[in-house]
């Protein structure tokens, strides 16, 4: 096939690949599918967590709405003196949801509690612990007004949350783009947010490929076959990515088949993901496909395992559709995913703080070997000791040993100049986002 033969054999590395995607893709925002002209929803905030918002949205309240009490003690009006030894007359109570009503002179004062309205009249609170309240309240009558003493002198203003003081009424809480996560549906509910505005669900098309292949659920005929694994990992992987999967099923290791069911993904869908059939086998044909009616940008990436990846494009009636072409042995899939696809699409769906893979580094518990050129992903268990951070190599790293991944909990990162690794030498690890 000449495509692989002769165009794109010049392997580039995961950064540049990475800068690449990203850069097309911020085209893509900008030009092609930009997201000034997206639909959007209305989505309720029970349902809002990892949506895009739409729009800024701004405080129509003051937080806090009024001077609320920061301790539990009291609340003493202008001009009373707050030296210490200085007495004073409690004439009542503020509780949160029940303030205090009434008037107040210099050297008054109520009891008030944490969150607690403040008196207009007042301007200090002075904590329970600054005072003799602990000695002599099992003698007080508290419906009555009773005396109090400062046991320690007090500042004018102090202990007190002032309106406005967090969030004053037209502030941009989030801004248009934030990925919403359960820390911003707790600022909306505060603000009585039931519903925001957020960029409607691009709608994603995976395709699976291979001869072998038998969806799950359906028996096992010969020896010769395998289950669809990779695409229920890719669901798994972008579940929490707002987007819509339409799921194209197993396609036959045929020139027609895959021609027939790629052209139907570009109508369908914003984006397309492939696994498999992007290798140089005899019946890889999804190469060929893309580099017929799209757009090859680029083939093959300086990374072990996942070398045959593929990011492209087709132009249909005025659309583009991005493509992301995997490789079918399931480590593959996962790191291509991890790396390339999944940052892709929270950056096409407008995000401006997408999800971050934590990087540690961690101390090597046996030898790893490995060749220069290639940047590699080494399915790895970490552990957290009095010293640091640990981690082992699963003994065996073929790509397509599926238990091996099961049992991991990150990934070694090795770079392309490196040639190996003693035990006890510090590398970089990624850990896999399900086990945080």
């Amino acid at each position: 096939m000449s495509i692989v033969a002769n165009k794109w054999v010049n392997m580039i590395s995961v950064n540049q690949l990475k800068q690449a995607i990203s850069d097309r893709v911020a085209a893509y925002t900008a030009t092609d599918n930009p997201l000034s002209a997206r639909q959007t929803m209305r989505i309720a905030l029970d349902d809002a967590c990892h949506h895009i918002l739409a729009t800024d949205i701004t405080a129509h309240l003051d937080i806090p709405r009024q001077n609320l009490s920061a301790m539990d003690g009291f609340a003493f009006a202008h001009g009373s003196d707050l030296g210490d030894g200085s007495m004073h007359e409690i004439i009542g109570e503020s509780c949160a949801g029940a303030p205090f009503v009434g008037d107040l002179k210099a050297n008054q004062g109520v009891r008030i509690f944490t969150g607690a309205v403040v008196p207009s009249a007042c301007d200090t609170v002075v904590m329970q612990e600054n005072t003799n309240f602990t000695d002599i309240k099992d003698t007080l009558d508290k419906s009555k007004p009773y005396q109090i003493t400062l046991t320690k002198s007090a500042t004018i203003g102090a202990n007190i949350r002032r309106q406005g003081e967090e969030i004053s009424r037209g502030d941009v809480l989030l801004h248009t783009g934030k990925r919403l996560n359960p820390s911003d549906v707790s600022l909306l509910a505060s603000m009585g947010y039931d519903a925001v505005a957020v960029y409607a669900p691009l709608v994603v098309g995976i395709i699976a490929t291979g001869d072998e292949l038998v969806a799950i659920g359906n028996p096992l005929d010969n020896l010769a076959q395998i289950y669809n694994s990779n695409t229920p990992t890719l669901k798994a992987l972008l579940q929490k990515l707002p987007i819509t999967i339409k799921d194209y099923g197993i396609t036959k290791d045929t020139l027609t088949d895959t021609k027939r069911t790629v052209q139907q993904a570009i109508d369908e869908c914003d984006i397309v993901i492939s696994s498999a059939g992007v290798s140089v086998g005899d019946y890889d044909f999804l190469t060929q496909v893309v580099d017929e009616i799209g757009q090859i940008n680029h083939y093959k990436v300086a990374m072990k395992p996942g070398k045959p990846f593929v990011f492209g494009e087709f132009h249909r009636q005025g659309r583009t559709v991005m493509y992301f072409g995997l490789p079918g042995n399931p480590l593959s899939t996962v790191v291509g995913c991890i790396n390339f696809v999944r940052p892709a699409l929270w950056q096409a769906l407008g995000a401006i703080d997408p999800p971050q893979t934590l990087r540690l580094t961690a101390q090597s518990a046996n030898a790893i070997k490995k060749n220069i050129g290639r940047c590699e992903y080494q399915r790895g268990y970490f552990k957290q000791t009095p010293t640091g951070f640990v981690v082992s190599s699963a003994t065996t790293q073929d790509s397509h040993r599926i238990k091996q991944l099961s049992q991991a909990n990150c990934l070694i990162v090795l770079d392309e100049a490196c040639t190996g690794v003693s035990e006890g030498d510090l590398v970089n690890i990624e850990i896999f986002d399900w086990v945080m």
